[in-house]
């Protein structure tokens, strides 16, 4: 019950519904007792057996409330027979009616009131879940595969919807209903519901037997969910090169090795959860056999009980069955939602590492330089930088270079604050960045990546996501700086024309110059390139360096360089080797210093 209690925090602002539910509930449990016992008067106009009493009975000398009521119906049934038979009988069954339409409209309102509470929690647990989502550190999802995180924002909040939130329709209405029921069982006879509740106990324990696995069989099923999903997203994301290599086979083989996996354990889960229906009311079914052999005796034999009571009797009895069979499913929907929980909850309950700290200081500009003092940085075991070091002054441009895997798209990540240092620390106008809060750290940046990201929607509305409220001047203004406006106009719709899936119906060198406008549309005093141009053509790159450099006038910038050709303009360049600076300066001076960058050089004008 740990899960249920920390889900159902989330119906806290539906508690009005919940009330409402609750009030329904109750009336339509006492309304269901009552269209059963009704039937009792009816019965007793057809066998004739109503006890004429032309006196109005008097609560005062009644021994209990079983007897007022049998006397206050017979003194009723005879007022009413006076006028005719036929009369006594519509009455009755008015009354058999009436309380059925009571019974079934509390239940339509128990239900509409509990819509709104369940669907306003699958919500809020949705909204809740995507924005932990997109909260959590990119190092979170270095470990996790992206189909399992779609799996628990789908497919497990629908099973907390299935089982956790339907216990809320049960939690009143089955309960009270019992009780009502076995109040008025015990008023028609007491020795007949004590041996009924002889045999509950067993059945109870039987039904038990069977919920237990269910837990343990739903996390398996979820989490193979979850990687077939994986392996759909990367198959999408990866569709030429799965073509290219000729490799459906391969993926075809994986995906349905892991659709046979779920098969089996989705038939293993749902086998043992079906059985629990059937169990109850098999279960159920002895005990109204039992009652029928021994209520029967109490009538025909000890005639110690009136036929049309005990008829009355097996109908509650039955009536019993239904919210006992709820419960009892219910209780399988807790074990089998318990697996959908704790996975749900592990997202949610994931601490940030990179949170900001409480008294988080909003920055508004940048004035003086960024620093990195004597940081080190790994991902897992190995340091990917070494007590590194480097100054870049406002307005200045600064060019990493060297091989792969010498620590330069990781300074990136540090400054962004994508990752934190291991030690050290990288400060802007000398305040450490983990002292700012990330909203306002990230607003002093511009970031342009190797990949051009761009989402499927307009090229205005991927443009919006620099600056929320630009007007179209200033998109068309930043398309141009960008070099990009030269191809947008002749679209069909202009900047309204959507690029379809990643930017899919543009070029490389269309979708690297639309994100270069995104960083110039938001205007920030520092940019970070994250080798903008090592995916392009010739052509393509030497119009997207014309947009570079017009974006990286009079801002300060931190360029990783593959193509050492495009930063031959930069103010400083640094070459990194295994995480640490190797040379430092400007490109001239470092060919004269004929090492490492030069090597560089001319290794790619081999190229």
């Amino acid at each position: 019950m740990e899960y249920f209690r920390k889900i159902i925090r989330f119906a806290k602002p539906y508690k009005l519904y919940a009330i409402g539910n609750i009030i329904a509930n109750i009336f339509y449990a006492l309304f269901g007792t009552l269209a059963m016992v009704s039937l009792f008067p009816m019965l007793s106009v057809l066998f004739g057996e109503t006890e004429p009493i032309t006196t109005k009975p008097d609560w005062s000398t009644s021994v209990n409330i079983k007897e007022y009521a049998e006397n206050y119906l017979n003194y009723f049934v005879t007022l009413k027979s006076q006028e005719g038979e036929g009369d006594a009988l519509i009455y009755m069954v008015g009354l058999v009616i009436i309380m059925f339409f009571l019974k079934n409209f509390f239940s339509y309102l128990a239900m509409y009131f509990i819509t709104f509470l369940r669907n306003g929690v699958l919500k809020d647990l949705r909204n809740v879940l995507y924005d932990k989502t997109i909260d959590l550190p990119i190092s979170f999802y270095s470990e996790k595969r992206k189909g399992d995180t779609i799996a628990r924002i789908t497919s497990d909040v629908l099973e907390i919807q299935h089982s956790f939130l339907s216990i809320l329709e049960l939690i009143v209405r089955e309960p009270l209903t019992i009780i009502f029921t076995i109040i008025t069982m015990v008023l028609i006879s007491a020795k007949l519901t004590i041996f009924v509740f002889i045999f509950l106990p067993v059945s109870g324990f039987l039904i038990s037997l069977i919920g237990k696995s269910l837990k343990r069989k739903s996390d398996k099923v979820q989490k193979e969910q979850g990687y077939f999903l994986s392996i759909l997203e990367e198959t999408l994301g990866g569709l030429k090169i799965i073509k290219g290599f000729n490799a459906e086979k391969i993926f075809g083989t994986k995906f349905r090795a892991s659709t046979s996996r779920f098969y089996k354990f989705s038939n293993s889960l749902l086998n043992r959860q079906n059985l629990a229906s059937p169990t109850s009311e098999f279960l159920g079914i002895t005990v109204i056999g039992i009652l029928l052999w021994y209520g029967g005796q109490m009538v025909l034999v000890e005639k110690t009980l009136q036929p049309e009571l005990f008829i009355t009797y097996m109908g509650l009895a039955y009536q019993i069955l239904t919210p006992a069979k709820a419960i009892s499913k219910a209780s399988y929907g807790v074990k089998k939602g318990n697996a959908a929980a704790e996975r749900i909850l592990e997202i949610i309950e994931t601490e940030n590492p990179l949170k900001d700290k409480v008294d988080a200081i909003d920055k508004d500009g940048f004035n003086s330089e960024i620093k990195f003092e004597n940081i080190s940085f790994k991902y897992e075991n190995e340091f990917v930088l070494k007590d590194f070091s480097l100054t870049i002054p406002k307005g200045k441009t600064i060019a990493l270079v060297g091989q792969s895997g010498s620590g330069k798209s990781t300074l990136a990540n540090l400054i962004t604050r994508f990752y934190d240092v291991n030690s050290g620390r990288i400060t802007i106008d000398n305040i450490d960045i983990k002292d700012l809060t990330k909203k306002s750290l990230r607003a002093q940046l511009g970031i342009v990546t190797q990949d051009a990201i761009l989402f499927n929607d307009t090229i205005k509305n991927n443009m919006l996501l620099g600056a929320e409220n630009a007007s179209e001047e200033e998109i068309i203004e930043a398309l141009k700086v960008a070099n990009a406006w030269e191809f947008v106009k002749e679209l069909p719709l202009g900047i309204e024309t959507n690029i379809g899936d990643a930017g899919g119906k543009l070029s490389g060198g269309q979708k690297q110059r639309l994100s270069i406008a995104r960083a110039v549309l938001k205007n920030p005093p520092i940019m970070v390139l994250d080798e903008a141009t090592s995916a392009l053509d010739t052509e393509s790159e030497r119009m997207v360096q014309i947009a570079l450099e017009n974006m990286m006038k009079n801002r300060t910038s931190l360029v990783i360089a593959h193509r050492l050709s495009t930063i031959q303009k930069a103010d400083a360049i640094v070459v990194l080797q295994k995480g640490e600076i190797i040379e430092q300066g400007k490109h001239h001076e470092l060919l004269a210093k004929n090492g490492t960058y030069k090597k560089l050089v001319q290794m790619q004008s081999l190229g």
